[in-house]
Parts: structure tokens; sequence; C-alpha cells
């Protein structure tokens, strides 16, 4: 039988993300499961091409992650009352890092949203969560809007 013992629930920071945390405690404290929130933050390779200064990418990259930690303190603490619950900020892109993370901490679940969008704007914007779901090594939960 299947064990569960580490979630990773992935967010980012939009109105879904609450009720992604929402699934994701329930799902943990009837499991007696731990949680680990994750927030991927854009990464400096990701804005190289643009003619920028690079020391005013680091500036503004840094100023990103500074924001994020802020408010997953606050997210955490909002959302994750009942159950062993460790926040992760982290840069790159979403997909990779979500995956990646997954693998090193060993998770047994992933938990995330998705945005459900269509047409244009999924061709433009691509999917995390599609990607996170085609590659990741062990089953992932999608929670839609």
């Amino acid at each position: 039988m299947a064990e569960i013992k580490k979630i990773l629930c992935a967010i980012d920071f939009s109105e879904i993300s609450s009720k992604v945390a929402d699934y994701t405690q329930t799902i943990a404290k009837s499991l007696g499961a731990s949680v680990k929130v994750v927030y991927v933050a854009p990464s400096l390779s990701q804005y190289v091409g643009f003619h920028v200064p690079p020391t005013s990418i680091e500036s503004f990259v840094g100023e990103i992650v500074s924001g994020a930690e802020k408010t997953m303190d606050i997210f955490v603490k909002e959302n994750f009352t009942e159950v062993d619950v460790s926040a992760n900020v982290i840069t790159g892109y979403a997909s990779e890092e979500i995956l990646n993370f997954a693998e090193q901490e060993e998770v047994d679940l992933i938990v995330m949203g998705t945005h459900g969008r269509k047409g244009i704007d999924r061709i433009l914007f691509g999917s995390v969560a599609e990607k996170v779901v085609k590659r990741a090594k062990m089953p992932v939960l999608t929670i839609r809007p």
C-alpha cells in the first residue's frame, strides 16, 4: 500500500493558493504527513537578454525573494495550523524547481493549483502544472480554481 508521509504544496500566492493549502492540510492531517510549502521566484537567468544591467536584475530578483519570504511566512501561519510544515522560497523555472525539490526532499505527493487557462493564454504562458504532472515521479494532485 502506498504511504504518504511528505507532501509538497506548490503555491504561487494567487487566489487559488489558499484552496491548494486547504486540500494539502486536509490530506496531511488525515494521513499524519508533514508538508513542505514551496514558492518558486523567477531567477536571474530569466532576465538575461533584456537591456538591463545585471546588478539591477540581481537587486530586482533579491527584492522578489525577500518579499516572497515575508508573504510565505504569513501564508503558512494563516493556512497551516494543524500539521507539521516548513516553508521554502526558491528561485528558478517553476516546473523544474518544483520537480527538483520534490526529488531532493523525497516527497510522496505533490499538490498544486492550475489556473485553468485556455486557448491563446495557455499557448503563451504554458502550464507549470502540466509540466509537473508529465515529469513527476510521484503522484500529483491538481486543484482547479
